[in-house]
């Protein structure tokens, strides 16, 4: 088996769609032994800032000496990225040996994409005898694959309306659904949240009897322009410039840090150096990424609320007359995305990103021109920054947001022209 037939079995069981409910995992979990018995856990729900949160926790933990997994989804470039250990990904070789070993016990069992490839992730950090594993939920959290481990501690990053077809019409409904992966005895971290989520994750957690650690509560930020001052359950830590740009960034690297101080008192050592090292040090590709010498920059924003932080990050930059490179997954709300960023563009350049279903680009024109802003139809991500960066020229800036495969298909284009694509990975 090779890697690309690897890819193409695992990209088969897409056929199964999003199948939420924990049996099959179990079952396939139990069938391969249970690799998630052999390290500890930290599962991370939320809708936003999941991504950076795990990644900015597993490098404190990796720079404090523990063995760390990271297991996050989707992937800008290489299926490899989602699986990772001290900061390098799988290898394309332990893909084909898992997938060669672990489709012989799938046997009837409809697993879905996801299903596989979280218990691929949990049977290569056991493999790797990581010490600590950091997980990302995909969607939701009662009812999704990641939770059929047992974590020493949960953390939930911002709860916003996403999904709702899955997860529920209402804030306080989803954030209930986050919840999911609470447990009894199991400390929660829980980010800055709006007051329904916050209520909501309140009351599941005593419900269930999880003791709860809430940013405000127990633990701040002091933000400036580019640091932030970290007032912690018994840690300070000054002037912390993270890795990642944006000052909504401030509140993921806060509860990352807090979760490295619960893991403390559970006996799991990290020092103020290694804390600030690895927030200082994480990156997190296609979220605020500036390319093409500072004239392209992409964000995976993709709902309301990322669009309402990627408004904040240019209006504090003073940053207006963007020429806005947009396309859509068509589940979601494209005016809900639209409307926080129309002040600051210029122009939108609107194409399909490369999915099965997107947003028609004649809606998102349509939306623009009803925001009082000029729309072009581009029939490929290539034609529409191409347009875009003639329109701008070298003084403007180029925007790439709304979905993380578009901003996935340009930033390929732009590592291309900058020499710095690898055909075997993508980065």
């Amino acid at each position: 088996m090779t890697y690309q037939e690897s890819l193409d079995f695992l990209y088969r069981l897409q056929m199964f769609g999003i199948k939420l409910g924990l049996e099959n995992i179990r079952t396939f979990l139990s069938r391969l032994g249970h690799p998630e018995s052999r390290f500890k856990t930290i599962l991370v729900a939320g809708t936003n800032g999941k991504g950076s949160t795990a990644a900015a926790l597993a490098a404190i933990l990796n720079g404090s000496g523990y063995r760390t997994g990271l297991y996050t989804s989707p992937h800008l470039h290489s299926f490899c990225e989602r699986v990772q250990v001290d900061g390098s990904t799988i290898a394309e070789e332990d893909v084909v040996g898992l997938v060669a070993e672990m489709r012989e016990k799938v046997g009837d069992l409809p697993l879905t994409f996801f299903e596989f490839t979280t218990a691929l992730a949990l049977q290569f950090f056991a493999e790797q005898e990581v010490d600590l594993a950091v997980v990302e939920v995909g969607l939701g959290g009662r009812l999704d694959a990641t939770n059929a481990v047992k974590p020493i501690l949960s953390v939930i990053t911002p709860v916003a309306v996403d999904h709702e077809q899955y997860l529920g019409e209402s804030l306080a409904q989803i954030a209930c659904e986050k919840a999911g992966i609470m447990r009894t005895g199991v400390p929660v971290v829980i980010a800055g949240q709006q007051d329904d989520a916050k209520r909501a994750l309140q009351g599941e957690a005593k419900k269930v009897g999880a003791p709860l650690i809430a940013f405000h509560d127990d633990y701040n930020v002091d933000g400036y322009d580019e640091t932030f001052d970290y007032r912690g359950l018994s840690r300070t830590l000054n002037g912390l410039r993270p890795g990642i740009p944006g000052r909504h960034q401030f509140g993921n690297m806060a509860t990352a840090l807090a979760a490295a101080e619960v893991l403390q008192q559970l006996g799991i050592d990290t020092t103020d150096r290694t804390m600030r090292s690895g927030i200082e040090q994480v990156s997190w590709p296609g979220r605020l990424e500036w390319l093409a010498d500072g004239t392209v920059l992409l964000d995976g924003a993709h709902n309301g609320a990322g669009a309402v932080a990627l408004a904040r990050y240019l209006c504090d930059r003073e940053m207006d007359k963007v020429h806005w490179v947009v396309g859509m997954k068509a589940d979601k709300d494209f005016e809900e995305i639209l409307a926080p960023l129309a002040s600051r563009a210029a122009a939108l350049y609107c194409v399909a990103p490369p999915v099965e279903e997107a947003v028609p680009v004649a809606s998102l024109c349509s939306a623009a021109e009803a925001l009082g802003l000029s729309a072009m139809a581009c029939s490929s991500p290539e034609e529409a920054l191409q347009k875009a960066r003639a329109v701008a020229g070298d003084s403007g800036v180029v925007l790439v947001a709304g979905s993380l495969f578009l901003v996935a298909a340009i930033r390929e284009i732009l590592l291309r022209e900058e020499g710095r694509w690898c055909d075997k990975s993508g980065l």
